[in-house]
This record gives C-alpha cells, structure tokens and sequence, in this order.
C-alpha cells in the first residue's frame, strides 16, 4: 500500500513538473549545432537527426533554416539589446546599475552557452550568409550601446572617433569569457566556468574594467596616450 501511494506520488510529481516546450528543445540544439558548424554548414535533416526527429516536424515550428537561425538569434539577442537599453545613460555611471547590468548580462550568457561562438562563428564565416542575418542584430545592439556610454566616455577623456571601437572592445569583453570556454577547460580541466563562483569572479572583472574605462583619470586626460602630433621640421 505505501509502495503504491509512493509510486502515484512520484508519478504525479513527474506529472507536475514542467516540460521544455520542443521549441525550446529545438532552438537549444540548433544554438549548439550552429556554433560548431555554421550556417551553411547546418542543414534541418543535421538538426531533426541530432534531436531523433524526422525533418517535416520540424516544419511544424520553422518554415525554413533561415527562420530557425533567426529564431535563435531572436531569442539571443534581444534580451541583450533590451538590458543595454534598460542600463546607465548618465554622464557618469553609476557602480550598482553597472554591477545589475553585467550580473544580468552574463546570466542570459550563461544560460544560452553557445551563443557567443555562434556569433564568432559567424563572424570568422567565409560564407556571407550567416553575417548578413547576424548583421541584422549587430547593428541595433552596437548602437544601443554607443548611445548608452557616449556621454560617460566623453566625459572619461574619451575622443568621438574613439568612441566606435570602444563600444566594440567592451562588447568584446563580455563575450569573450563565453567564447573562450574551451581554453579555460584546458587549461584547467577541474574548471567550471558556468559555475556560480566563476561568473561572479567574471562579473567583479568586468565591472571594475568597465568603471575604469568609463571613468577615466581625475581630469579626464590620458597624458602618456594622447595621439601624438608629427614634429615639425625645423627649417
């Protein structure tokens, strides 16, 4: 009798507990399957064998490749553009949004772990095909983020036509801990970097490079890294 209320108890738990919808399921592995070989390199019959599905189901949730690659990108992507938007725009930053801003960042990172080869991956591509559909969130996220540090950065002695590639080092910055993972696994293969205490180390990294950068000295001048003026020859 209690072996019988025992198993109806564990059956309903089981019951209870909530499923990955097979969208999730499907965008999970295609998150994965695209940072290792591509866009070009990926076909949806890959995809259906590596999930032991048959190709036409999963048409039943994407039309196309395409649509499956801006899927994923989509759900990538956008909660980044939107925590960029959502973060410091003062014309100095302040520490706690700094520290929210990258603890949220790397959460959403961390729970989608190929995301940043993906885009790498990309990137790196001969094939045109996979940049051109990134491109399509690049570009919004990459304004958003100059938007967001412009008038800090000027403030740090930061020049306008620095500005660009500052945005882009410290997009850099965040995702290269998530692109690297496989060299921090080498060199230590007891390492988690998905772990807790990792990210957190991560994110105290980031945040005081990024109150650095965005700072900048007291009087808001680089004196040893100001671009240096061609010398006049003397007559």
């Amino acid at each position: 009798m209690a072996a019988r209320a025992q198993g109806k108890a564990s059956r309903t738990k089981r019951a209870e507990a909530p499923q990955i919808p097979t969208r999730e399921l499907i965008l999970d592995t295609a998150e994965r399957l695209f940072a290792l070989y591509g866009f070009d390199g990926l076909t949806l019959r890959d995809l259906a064998q590596a999930m032991e599905l048959t190709a036409p189901s999963l048409y039943n949730h994407f039309a196309s490749k395409q649509a499956l690659y801006d899927a994923v990108l989509e759900r990538g992507l956008q909660p980044i553009v939107n925590i960029i938007q959502e973060s410091w725009s003062a014309e100095v930053p302040d520490p706690e949004r700094i520290r929210t801003t990258l603890e949220r960042l790397l959460e959403h990172l961390a729970q989608h772990p190929h995301l940043a080869r993906l885009m790498q991956r990309a990137l790196l591509d001969e094939s045109p095909r996979g940049l051109r559909l990134l491109a399509r969130w690049l570009r919004p996220m990459y304004r958003t983020g100059v938007g967001v540090i412009e008038q800090a950065a000027k403030r740090a002695g930061w020049s306008e036509e620095e500005l660009p590639q500052l945005a882009l080092a410290m997009f850099g910055m965040v995702f290269a801990y998530f692109t690297n993972v496989n060299a921090l696994r080498a060199l230590n293969p007891q390492a988690n970097p998905f772990r807790k205490e990792a990210l957190e180390i991560q994110r105290r990294i980031l945040e005081k490079a990024v109150y650095r950068l965005l700072i900048g000295p007291a009087n808001g001048q680089w004196p040893h890294l100001q671009r240096k003026r061609p010398r006049r020859k003397s007559s």
